[in-house]
């Protein structure tokens, strides 16, 4: 038996760092989203539970065990088992560096999200954005190579960076100008 002192040094030392990546691997692997943290804590306690006989020698590859397993009992007790998710859980050998397979997995995902919101922009938009964030052209040179202002490239960049944002953080990613009415327009003149 192990002590409790130990345990929890053990717990804060190797399965606390393991957190972001075990919430990672058990969001690819289950579809409910609402269930993942209630599972990551079912998977701690199995954890403790089992880690009070003795002491795991490889603590990634035991907690990733555990996961996996705990996924398929869960999947097997709510009788909608998809056997796409045994099947992905069978087939998926984790690689114990997780933290950077996680944060490999993280950067593509979001390099695919931000390359949608940049087609979403406006053709003129989109090349500005391109020419100066993507391909590294000064202000100067991307209005030579589009044949505009460089007060065009600044809106245009401005314009599209924003809407880059808006659809990075889930939003609609559209372009939203400021609208003059009529009336703002009149008050405006002296």
């Amino acid at each position: 038996m192990v002590d409790d002192a130990a345990l929890n040094a053990w717990f804060k030392r190797e399965v606390l760092p393991l957190e972001r990546a075990l919430t990672a691997y058990v969001r690819r692997n289950w579809r409910v989203a609402e269930d993942v943290f209630e599972l990551r804590q079912d998977i701690y306690e199995h954890a403790l539970v089992g880690a009070r006989r003795e002491l795991p020698v490889n603590t990634r590859a035991y907690m990733y065990t555990l996961a996996r397993n705990h996924l398929i009992n869960q999947a097997k007790r709510s009788r909608i088992v998809s056997f796409e998710i045994i099947a992905d859980l069978d087939h998926e050998t984790p690689n114990f560096d997780m933290f950077e397979a996680d944060r490999a997995m993280t950067a593509r995902d979001e390099l695919r999200h931000a390359i949608a919101g940049i087609d979403k922009l406006p053709p003129r938009c989109r090349e500005v954005v391109r020419l100066r964030k993507l391909n590294g052209l000064s202000t100067q040179e991307a209005a030579e190579a589009l044949g505009v202002s460089t007060e065009t490239i600044r809106q245009q960049l401005k314009h599209g960076m924003k809407a880059l944002i808006d659809h990075m953080v889930g939003g609609s990613g559209k372009i939203v100008r400021p609208r003059f009415s009529r009336r703002s327009a009149q008050e405006m003149q002296p």
